[in-house]
């Protein structure tokens, strides 16, 4: 290839400049509940989104057996069916979606700039930040490979399919204390299993474990191991270890439900977004993050609720402010080159 050819040469040895690159009405990084929805709603205006993946698609409902609590679907839907269905309808209105991931980002000058792991580069007049959040795990054998299968880090979501069967759930905090106490609702035992010798969950639920008659509290303890002894596809046993003593046991179960705190999926946006102490995003009413024209929405921001419904009600929200703030820039004709984003004042 010529030098002429290499640069662009339009056959007459005159060098063409390059094609100015497109700059994206909105990105939406992540695609769990919140991204699906704002990128349904934002296709829906006409934005003409562009949805970059992550890692993989759905987030954490992705790998969650059956879901039974969101509206619309009495006869239950598996998690990864409910977001294949969330991915079809944001496509059919538009909604570009890339298999990607978001490896850096720019938020320092407007238009944004995000760049992926595929070496590619765009600019937005908006995000929508949608990575989530991972539960975080106990990294022991086989809680990988039985994660759905016995493994569960959602009680709400799975606990009505361990009716009749002894359960373990791990963890000391409010949300151990609270999915122990729903599970009773279903599992014919609860055993909870904890590191140290008391609990961390309020008080008023420490009562409540300690009085239900189905609820066993095993202390000073961790797993070791999730067991599927007989190859069924599914937990069978935990392997234990008590960590005073060393002694080691073994405790048959159906399920193991892993409350053990949950991490934001925010490492990427450090020092670019306000974020709380627990490296939550920071957000106001509208979902607006506190430099305009970035949004947030789902559990990137939202360590309460943590639900497929809200999730979803806050993507819907982000997306339509979205919408309001592109307005905005259009009506005022926002400089689009080399101007700072504005600072938004928002608080934990």
């Amino acid at each position: 290839m010529s030098q002429n050819e290499t640069n662009g040469s339009n056959g007459h040895g005159v060098i063409e400049p390059a094609a100015e690159q497109a700059i994206e009405n909105v990105i939406i990084i992540g695609s769990g509940p919140s991204g699906l929805t704002a990128g349904l709603y934002t296709a829906r205006a006409n934005l003409n989104p562009l949805l970059i993946t992550g890692n993989e698609i759905g987030g954490q409902v992705a790998i969650t057996y059956e879901v039974e609590n969101y509206p619309g679907f009495p006869e239950s839907l598996s998690g990864p069916d409910l977001v294949e269905k969330m991915q079809k309808q944001a496509e059919k209105f538009g909604c570009r979606i890339e298999y990607d991931y978001v490896d850096r980002v720019d938020f320092e000058q407007f238009p944004f700039t995000v760049h992926t792991a595929n070496e590619l580069e765009y600019k937005a007049k908006a995000i929508i930040i949608s990575t989530g959040a991972s539960s975080r795990k106990l990294d022991v054998p086989g809680e990988k490979e039985l994660t759905g299968r016995g493994v569960s880090y959602c009680a709400t979501c799975d606990g009505f399919f361990f009716r009749g069967r002894e359960v373990v759930v791990v963890g000391g905090g409010d949300s151990a204390a609270e999915e122990a106490l729903f599970l009773t609702r279903f599992a014919s035992k609860v055993t909870l299993i904890h590191r140290r010798n008391s609990l961390r969950a309020s008080q008023i639920l420490q009562k409540r474990i300690f009085e239900h008659e189905k609820i066993n509290v095993i202390w000073d303890t961790v797993i070791t191991s999730i067991n599927d002894d007989n190859g069924s596809g599914g937990v069978t046993s935990v392997s234990l270890q008590n960590i005073k003593t060393s002694a080691t046991s073994t405790l048959p179960t159906g399920g193991v439900f892993i409350f053990v705190g949950h991490l934001p999926n925010s490492s990427l946006f450090e020092g670019k977004v306000a974020m709380d102490e627990e490296s939550y995003l920071l957000t106001d009413k509208l979902m607006r993050t506190n430099i305009a024209g970035v949004f947030a929405a789902g559990e990137i921001q939202d360590k309460r609720f943590k639900q497929v419904a809200t999730s979803v009600g806050q993507g819907c929200a982000a997306a339509m402010e979205v919408e309001k703030y592109l307005a905005d820039l259009e009506d005022r004709a926002y400089p689009g080159h080399a101007a700072a984003p504005a600072i938004i004042a928002v608080t934990a």
